[in-house]
């Protein structure tokens, strides 16, 4: 019987704690598209892979001119001209190759320039969330374009606009 007692006792603080805590929702893709800063972090990332990229297809381009210069050349050529040839081409190839890892890898340049651009916009975010959940008492917010798992929630607990108003932008 006190098994039960306090059984009861310990489901109805776990209710009642479950009771106060508050939930919103925002949709981080709707904020970021409702600021200008990031839509021109946007331009100014894809310009730049742009020129990289471009950089990159000239010295696949050369490397596979030379590789058809050796092939129609190659029966003409000594052993030593075959080697000196083949390295040409491989080297241009690794050229092009070490040049895509440092524009494109994990911890490349755009990785880099990503970070430099969107760190601020995401702190302003970041500031404001926090802003409107102290006002309002939340205890979390669950962003609702990365959370998959969310089938359903209603617009009452979606604070997206209130984040947009918090940050000067207007809906």
């Amino acid at each position: 019987m006190k098994r039960l007692y306090a059984f009861a006792i310990v489901a109805l603080l776990a209710v009642t704690g479950v009771q106060a805590q508050k939930f919103a929702l925002i949709d981080m893709e709707y904020i970021l598209k409702n600021i200008p800063a990031y839509e021109r972090a946007n331009e100014q990332m894809s310009q730049q892979s742009k020129r990289w990229q471009s950089e990159i297809d000239e010295l696949v381009q050369s490397a596979e001119e030379l590789y058809k210069k050796y092939q129609s050349e190659s029966a003409f050529l000594s052993d030593e001209q075959r080697i000196e040839r083949e390295e040409e081409i491989l080297a241009k190839e690794k050229e092009a190759s070490e040049l895509k890892r440092l524009y494109f890898g994990p911890n490349g340049e755009l990785f880099k320039k990503r970070e430099s651009l969107m760190a601020p916009i995401q702190d302003e975010i970041y500031n404001a969330v926090k802003e409107v959940c102290e006002v309002k008492k939340y205890s979390m917010v669950i962003d609702r374009a990365s959370a998959a798992s969310i089938i359903y929630a209603t617009p009452k607990v979606d604070i997206s606009n209130e984040v947009l108003s918090k940050l000067g932008y207007s809906n």
